[in-house]
């Protein structure tokens, strides 16, 4: 089977976690309907209102919950998606990427193994928002030379 890709590790999507700041809360709203549409259990981690909070107040409990096995994967929203991904790739067992589109979705989790995907809330609409959510839960880790890489990221001490 020329150019077929088997994959190695599909996902096995358990709880999905889900967080935002303020600027991530009206796409927030959509993607909950989008879990529950889609019959995906989930936990919210807030925030629950579009008041003015701090990003590293939801990304931190959420990446705790992708490294304890509670959630898998995550959802993250923010503006512009930068300050969610800076803070839950401070976590060494959480592989966060920015995505705004569906070919970015894919290629994350076939290539990087992520485990989150943050989503730029001020820069994509509920459609966009839907293809990237249809790519992501449905790529596969390829595994292979990519799961060479994904094993050299974990910051090495001593």
């Amino acid at each position: 089977m020329r150019g077929v890709i088997i994959p190695k590790q599909l996902m096995e999507i358990k709880t999905v976690g889900v967080a935002c700041d303020h600027a991530g809360y009206p796409l927030k709203q959509f993607v909950i309907q989008y879990l529950e549409e889609h019959k995906y259990a989930y936990k919210d981690f807030g925030c629950n209102s579009d008041l003015s909070c701090d990003y590293p107040d939801y990304a931190h409990p959420l990446a705790e919950a992708i490294e304890s096995g509670e959630v898998y994967p995550g959802i993250a929203i923010c503006g512009s998606g930068e300050g969610m991904a800076i803070t839950l790739n401070k976590h060494q067992g959480v592989r966060a990427g920015l995505v705004w589109n569906k070919d970015v979705a894919e290629l994350i989790r076939q290539h990087n193994d992520a485990n989150v995907i943050v989503l730029p809330g001020r820069f994509i609409d509920n459609k966009t928002a839907e293809k990237i959510l249809d790519a992501f839960f449905k790529a596969s880790f390829e595994g292979g030379r990519h799961e060479r890489r994904v094993k050299k990221i974990p910051v090495q001490h001593g």
